[in-house]
This record gives structure tokens, sequence and C-alpha cells, in this order.
């Protein structure tokens, strides 16, 4: 793992995680290549000693790396690189704010996924009368190659809204800054990537809108969770960016 000479990780602020930053620091050697898919990472103690960071903080980054699918253990060896994200992730976002947007994901796969599901029991004709809307406003920024953030919130928030429990949607509200860069990054992505990236996420949301207009509660749940994993691992594994 390359450090510039004298690096050493400060916290500036109570939001500036140190583990963030270390994240964000060996996230960048990944996805830069400069540690490859199967090479093994320092210990610990060097990238505790390398950074100036304590050995807790460097076992939540490491965590989070291998919750994201970064990084596996491996028993009595060490730890190694198992994906690389598509290199020009870093056009879209400073890579210690991904550990967060990744955070964020692991909340709405939960919550998103119990609101789909009440959204296709409950749903009104009106408020499927927006999703649909939102859906076909996603669907156009597909067509036209002109995704934007606000079209793929409004698709989200218009199924919390259906889920009939206010709830989800101040839930949703309460992380909008977080999934604002996230949707920022993951478009980005999509935008520069083949069509058929694009489409293969306007089938995802289409496949969540067929399940709530048929009311098949768990069919929606699963469409929607499966759609935010994927959006994860489109994120962190190069390979998935097609």
């Amino acid at each position: 793992m390359e450090e510039p000479a004298g690096e050493r990780l400060h916290a500036s602020g109570p939001r500036d995680r140190l583990s963030d930053q270390l994240y964000g620091k060996v996230f960048e050697q990944i996805t830069s290549g400069s540690i490859k898919v199967g090479e093994q990472l320092p210990s610990e103690v060097e990238i505790s000693e390398r950074f100036g960071v304590s050995r807790p903080v460097v076992r939540e980054a490491l965590l989070r790396l291998r919750v994201d699918g970064l990084i596996t253990s491996r028993q009595g060896l060490g730890t190694f690189v198992s994906h690389q994200p598509a290199p020009r992730i870093k056009t879209f976002a400073k890579a210690q704010d991904i550990a967060s947007y990744l955070r964020c994901q692991e909340v709405r796969i939960t919550l998103e996924g119990d609101a789909a599901r009440l959204a296709a029991e409950r749903h009104t004709d009106e408020q499927l009368a927006a999703l649909v809307a939102a859906h076909e406003a996603f669907a156009e920024g597909v067509r036209s190659g002109n995704l934007e953030p606000a079209a793929d919130l409004d698709f989200h928030a218009r199924i919390a809204e259906a889920s009939g429990n206010e709830f989800y949607s101040s839930l949703l509200e309460s992380i909008h800054e977080a999934m604002t860069g996230l949707m920022r990054l993951t478009l980005g992505l999509t935008r520069t990537a083949s069509k058929k990236r694009a489409l293969t996420v306007l089938d995802e949301h289409t496949a969540i809108v067929a399940a709530i207009r048929a009311r098949e509660g768990e069919e929606a749940r699963v469409a929607m969770q499966f759609h935010l994993g994927q959006a994860r691992r489109r994120l962190i594994d190069g390979r998935r960016d097609k």
C-alpha cells in the first residue's frame, strides 16, 4: 500500500470519520490498481503505523471494505483484494464519501423493501398514477441519455408515499443528502457506461412498478431489494460496469 511521505489522517469535524478517510485511502488504491485483485493488503499494524491511526479505526475501515465486497480475509493468510470498482468512479465522488453512501444503501435495502411491500398492498389509484408518472419520467431519462438524480429520487419517494405510512417518507428525507450523493454517483456511472446498463436499471424499476400495480406485496419487496442490491454491486465491482 503506497502512501505519500508524512501523510497522516486527521478528523476535521464531527462528521469527518477517520475510518471513512482510511476507507477512502484503501479504496483509491484498489480503484487505481495500485493494489490489484488477488493482492494482499498490509497488516493492521502496518496500516495503523503508516496512517497514524489506532487499530480500532483500521479494523472499522477494513470491516467496511469487507462488507462492501472489496476485500476478503483468509484465515491464517491475511486480507486480499477481491473486487475492483471501475476506475472512473473517482470522477463522480470522493473515495471516503463512498463509505457513507454504501452505509446509506444498507439502510435503504431494508427500509425501501418494506415500503414497496406496503405500497403494493395499500396504494390508492392516485398514488399508483403518481408512481407510474415518476417511472415514465425516469424511463424518458434513460431513452434520452439524460438521467438525473431528481428523477430517481422522485421514483423512490412516490413508493414511500404509497406505503400509507408517513414515517417511510420521513425516514427517506432524513437520509436525503446521502441518497442524493449516492444517486449522483450511480447515475453518473450509468450515463457513462453502455446503454445496456441503463436499460438494466430501467428493467429493475419496471419490475418494482409491476409488482406494486399487481398488489403483490412480497414480489414488490423482493424486486426493490434486488434493485438496491444490484445498484450496490454495480458500484463496487467494475466487472458489472457494463
